[in-house]
């Protein structure tokens, strides 16, 4: 499917020649002449990448990009301004824009960023990405950080305690697992929250264009370098920068990086003068680095400069009882945005969406729930509603576990109506011990190789084993 592509600008001249030139590059184009009536078509078809001038009638692109930062967080916005108006470009980089373009600019330029927006865009559609703020607020919420289980009592109780520190945080995690949201989390509870919150994707930046992104350039610098533009360093002067999956910087551009965190000064690309900036640095990665240090890819000291303060995100299978909080959460969501009307998840779709082992995890749950929801022909969703590979087969576990095909649920299990929420804890624990002692059987009590067969840490097991009342010697 085409990425979609929302133009915005009151010239119809330039409207007209902007989207011949994108659909021959084979993309999907919109065009709207203000602000108002992007709106009506973002929430009407949906869109990629908006592409917006700042001067406009109605609602000129600034407000355009600050409600669409709100509402639509995760589609970049692309703005287009005047030679010679760079500080309103400027403004709007702060205030969330993905980049911008000044007139007049080569059509080959145009494409490279949109292109990389589109990156952007399909990166941000596979991780997971905040709820839209409510009307009026000034941008996400880290309230919508779900879960009540330890591991994210304890994750909310360090985020409280360093979001208002200076200190380097590194996040690390599988791939869907809500870094972004800790970042932004960390940002909204700081005292810089009412300052510029900027992000970059590394993975979707060129190896050859990483250090222009981040320290900026000046005009002449390189084929195509027609004016200055500052880098995301620059940007984020005096609130937070965002370098989510840190692990993609290539080698040799990790000592410049070092140098900037720990001097919090750079020079632009082609200039010699030194810009100082006061930037609160978040990374996230969902790759284990000390692996890549170990093969040569990832500079240790580095690492030990980012990694002041670790924050390990879990997999959701390893924080099943947050589950049912987050399907109600996204039944929420979906019946709002799709218009529907589902009141209830039945029992048995809940066990099943428990004890499944979510590789894709949170977003993975999330794309279920909305392909679920869509479909839906009664406020109640029941275990046929669900994916066939959801749906426990005979003689496997419900969910299809990380464990051969024969663990089957306990017998005892509570199914008499009762308690939604304690049903489903209860059959979730039972599963959980079961396969847990299987597992131990099979490893002749390896607690290392059983963690491995789970697909779990060993100090998930072993907080488990001691949940349970379990000790390898006694299984």
């Amino acid at each position: 499917m085409a990425d979609r592509v929302l133009i915005v600008d009151d010239e119809q001249n330039l409207r007209k020649v902007l989207a011949a030139t994108l659909q021959r590059e084979g993309y999907e184009v919109t065009v709207c002449s203000d602000g108002v009536e992007a709106m009506e078509a973002i929430e009407r078809d949906g869109a990629d990448v908006i592409v917006t001038d700042l001067v406009m009638p109605k609602m000129d692109g600034l407000s355009l990009l600050r409600r669409v930062v709100s509402a639509h967080p995760d589609v970049p916005v692309i703005v287009i301004t005047a030679h010679g108006r760079i500080d309103k470009a400027v403004e709007a980089m702060k205030a969330g824009a993905f980049d911008f373009l000044a007139k007049p600019f080569e059509n080959r330029d145009l494409k490279e960023l949109i292109a990389k927006a589109a990156r952007q865009s399909d990166y941000n559609q596979r991780n997971v990405v905040p709820e839209p703020a409510a009307e009026g607020s000034r941008s996400r919420r880290y309230t919508e950080i779900v879960g009540k289980g330890q591991r994210m009592q304890e994750l909310q109780a360090v985020i409280a305690k360093v979001a208002d520190a200076p200190s380097t945080v590194l996040i690390q995690g599988e791939s869907g697992t809500g870094k972004e949201l800790v970042a932004t989390a960390l940002h909204e509870q700081s005292w810089r929250k009412d300052k510029a919150f900027i992000k970059i994707n590394c993975a979707a930046i060129p190896r050859e264009l990483v250090e222009a992104e981040l320290f900026g350039y000046e005009r002449g610098a390189f084929t195509g370098a027609v004016q200055s533009k500052p880098g995301r360093f620059e940007l984020a002067d005096g609130g937070t920068l965002f370098l989510d999956e840190i692990g993609e910087i290539p080698i040799e551009m990790q000592v410049k990086l070092l140098r900037a965190i720990q001097e919090s000064e750079f020079e632009r690309v082609g200039g010699i003068k030194t810009t100082k900036v006061d930037v609160r640095l978040i990374a996230a990665t969902s790759r284990d680095l000390s692996k890549e240090i170990a093969g040569g890819r990832f500079r240790e000291d580095l690492y030990y400069r980012l990694n002041v303060v670790p924050i390990f995100l879990p997999a959701l299978r390893e924080r099943r009882e947050d589950i049912a909080l987050l399907v109600e959460h996204f039944r929420q969501k979906y019946n709002a945005r799709l218009k529907k009307n589902v009141e209830q998840i039945e029992d048995e779709a809940l066990a099943a969406l428990a004890a499944y082992s979510w590789p894709g995890n949170i977003r993975e749950l999330e794309n279920v729930l909305e392909r679920t929801i869509l479909f839906a022909e009664t406020p109640k969703i029941r275990l046929a509603d669900l994916p066939a590979s959801l749906r426990p087969k005979e003689g496997a576990a419900p969910g299809g576990g990380d464990l051969p095909s024969q663990a089957t649920p306990p017998a005892g299990v509570q199914a008499a109506p009762g308690p939604l929420k304690e049903i489903v804890r209860e059959q979730v624990q039972a599963i959980e011990r079961d396969l847990i002692v299987r597992g131990l059987e099979v490893t002749g009590n390896n607690v290392t190789r059983t963690a491995k067969l789970l697909k779990i840490s060993r100090k998930s097991l072993q907080t488990k084993m001691k949940e349970f009342g379990l000790r390898g010697d006694e299984v």
